[in-house]
């Protein structure tokens, strides 16, 4: 049996649909106030256990029985209003799993960590999987616990347990339209006028499920993998995604002065009207800067061929548009 934990996420919910449409018996982690909408009727052909990465009793009757574990589950949000969740569920949640997956005896894991966890870009140069920079005291939170997590992955395969990092990019498809990267789509068809001078990867979520399943079946351990389909500038991809929902295109540019008076504005924002912001300082500065992944050994360990962006944009931004038609916050891809 397998386990995968994120499973009502968006990542997770991908995966274990297309295990199960493979024949496997698939075991998962929730929260009792976890939506499965993303999972839709495959929800009723997977074993539940309530619970979290954070209870200790709920885990171990997770990983009972459990053959592989593919660790999806994580924060993605940097807000300062979900700071203790994020490091929490991303550093002791993901030590808890992986130290029961050792005293069960696993026979593999697959951990999913985040190009963020490789450290910032410098010069432009191609960030590769040997690729390690300090994280810096100002780095994004989300960065930081990836960082964290993925270490505690390495001290597991140096303690015996069999696993393979992946590192995915900017993740493409048709999910919760308020997550990221997805919110990109909103924020764009609600008039978004500006764009950052960033670069970044991105694959689509389809591929980066088949990606991870050939990783699992394969006899690879001790290894990690960026998933990366395409390098694009935050601006062209914008404009990608205003193309395909047929409205206007981000116009201005985000210097330096204008970057430092944005966030400020949406700190003082969520203050006063109690919300989490949409972004921190660190979110915005971390758009300016260029990061350029390189998917040279994936493709040499697999010989897979990636869906194209702008193909990935195309369908992302037809179920957007026929989800708001629904008036539904999220869409699936058939």
């Amino acid at each position: 049996m397998i386990l995968i934990t994120g499973a009502t996420g968006f990542l997770g919910s991908y995966l274990a649909k297309s295990l199960i449409n493979k024949g496997e018996k698939i075991r998962a982690l929730r929260r009792s106030t976890s939506g499965l909408e993303l999972l839709g009727d495959y929800a009723t052909k997977i074993e539940w256990v309530e619970g979290d990465l954070l209870d200790v009793t709920s885990l171990e009757k997770a990983v009972e029985g459990i053959e592989k574990i593919y660790h999806c589950a994580s924060i993605i949000s940097s807000t300062l209003l979900r700071s203790e969740q994020v490091a929490l569920i991303n550093t002791n949640g993901s030590t808890n799993l992986l130290n029961l997956a050792l005293q069960k005896d696993v026979k593999k894991v697959l951990h999913v960590s985040s190009v963020a966890a490789m450290g910032t870009s410098v010069n432009g140069k191609i960030i590769d999987e040997n690729y390690f920079t300090p994280i810096a005291k100002n780095a994004p939170l989300y960065t930081k616990t990836k960082r964290h997590s993925e270490l505690e992955a390495w001290r597991a395969y140096a303690e015996g347990l069999p696993i393979v990092i992946v590192n995915p990019s900017a993740i493409l498809g048709a999910g919760y339209w308020h997550h990221e990267p997805m919110n990109m789509f909103d924020a764009v068809y609600g008039g978004l006028n500006i764009y950052t001078t960033g670069v970044n990867g991105f694959i689509d979520v389809r591929d980066t499920v088949e990606l991870m399943i050939q990783l699992m079946e394969s006899n690879i351990s001790g290894e990690r993998f960026i998933l990366s389909a395409e390098n694009i500038s935050l601006k062209t991809i914008l404009e990608m995604v205003a193309d395909e929902l047929k409205v206007k295109r981000p116009k201005y540019q985000l210097n330096n002065f204008l970057a430092e008076i944005a966030w400020r504005y949406e700190s003082a924002r969520a203050i006063f009207t109690n919300s989490q912001p949409n972004f921190t300082k660190e979110d915005i500065r971390t758009a300016q800067i260029p990061f350029y992944y390189s998917n040279k050994k994936i493709i040499e360990a697999t010989g897979y061929k990636f869906r194209s962006i702008a193909e990935s944009v195309h369908e992302t931004a037809q179920y957007f548009l026929e989800s708001k038609k629904k008036k539904t916050d999220y869409a699936v891809f058939e």
